[in-house]
C-alpha cells in the first residue's frame, strides 16, 4: 500500500508539473535565493516611481505659488467666467444649468432663453414646459428646467426676487451646491471664493499646488495658499489653466507658464536654449 501511495503522489506531481503555466515574458516572479526570496521587478520603474511619488508630494513653497499667480496675473490680467448672462439671476441660471454639461453647450441654449427670461418672474411666467424646450439639447434638461422654475419661485418668496448674497441662502436654493454658490459669489459678487470643478480639481492635483481626495478638500487647501492679493481671479485662472493647458488626456507642457513649478512627475520639461 505504502508502495502504491507514493506512485500516486510521483504521478501527481509530475501532471502538476505538466499542467503548470510558464511565465509570460515579462512578467514578475520571485528567484529563491538562500533562505529569503527576491522580487524580480517587471520593469526598471520601481525605484523611479518612488522617486516621482516623493517628488509630487513635495509642497509648494509660498514664493512658488506667489510665482505661479503673478505669472498668470502677467498672462491674464482680468479673467472672465465663460457662461454667458445678463445680471445675477441668470448667471445663478446657467450655472445650474451647466452641471455635467459643456459651457458651449449651454451657452448655445440660453442665448435664446435669456433675452425672453432674464428675471425669476419673466422665467416664471415663460413655464417649466416652455424652458425644456429651450434647453433641452443640454444633459438631464428636464429635471434642470423644474430646477429653474422652482429656484425661480424661491427667490421670489423668500428673497423678492433677487440673488442672495450669502451661501447658506444659495446652497438652499433647488439645483444649487456648494460650487454653484461660489461662481455666484464670485463671478456676480466679487467675492473671494473658489469653485472646484474637473479642471481645477485637474490642476490642483496634478500640479500639487493644493492636492485633495475630494473637491471641497482641494478648494480648502487652496483657500490656505493662495494670496489675498490673486484670491478673486483664482478661480477662473485655474479653471482656463485646466481647461486649456492642463488639459486631461494630454496636457500642453509646452505652452505651461508654470511648468518649472509643477510637480507632475510626468510632465515635459523644456530647457532653453544656451
Amino acid at each position: 500500500m505504502a508502495k502504491n501511495t507514493g506512485a500516486r503522489t510521483k504521478t501527481t506531481a509530475v501532471k502538476a508539473r505538466k499542467s503548470r503555466k510558464p511565465i509570460p515574458k515579462g512578467e514578475g516572479r520571485k528567484v529563491k535565493t538562500g533562505s529569503s526570496q527576491t522580487a524580480m521587478p517587471r520593469s526598471k520603474t520601481g525605484a523611479a516611481a518612488k522617486a516621482k511619488s516623493k517628488t509630487a508630494s513635495k509642497p509648494w513653497s509660498a514664493a512658488e505659488v506667489y510665482e505661479a499667480f503673478a505669472r498668470f496675473r502677467a498672462a491674464n490680467p482680468e479673467p472672465k467666467g465663460e457662461l454667458e448672462h445678463l445680471n445675477a439671476y441668470t448667471l445663478l441660471v446657467a450655472v445650474v444649468l451647466s452641471a455635467q454639461a459643456t459651457d458651449v453647450g449651454v451657452n448655445k441654449a440660453t442665448r435664446h432663453l435669456f433675452p425672453i427670461a432674464d428675471t425669476p418672474q419673466k422665467m416664471i411666467a415663460l413655464g417649466e414646459e416652455k424652458v425644456r424646450e429651450y434647453i433641452k439639447t443640454i444633459g438631464l434638461y428636464r429635471t434642470k428646467a423644474k430646477n429653474v422654475i422652482a429656484l425661480s419661485e424661491q427667490l421670489i418668496a423668500q428673497h423678492g426676487g433677487k440673488v442672495p448674497r450669502d451661501r447658506a441662502a444659495l446652497e438652499a436654493l433647488p439645483g444649487v451646491g456648494r460650487k454653484t454658490a461660489n461662481v455666484v459669489l464670485n463671478i456676480a459678487f466679487g467675492e473671494p471664493t473658489i469653485a472646484v470643478d474637473t479642471h481645477l480639481f485637474r490642476v490642483g492635483n496634478r500640479t500639487g499646488l493644493a492636492p485633495g481626495k475630494t473637491p471641497l478638500e482641494v478648494e480648502l487647501n487652496l483657500l490656505e495658499v493662495v494670496p489675498d492679493e490673486f484670491m478673486r481671479h483664482a478661480h477662473h485662472w485655474l479653471i482656463l489653466h485646466g481647461r486649456y493647458t492642463c488639459v486631461a488626456r494630454r496636457p500642453l507642457c509646452e505652452k505651461c507658464i508654470i511648468n518649472d513649478l509643477c510637480r507632475w512627475p510626468e510632465k515635459t520639461v523644456f530647457l532653453a536654449a544656451s
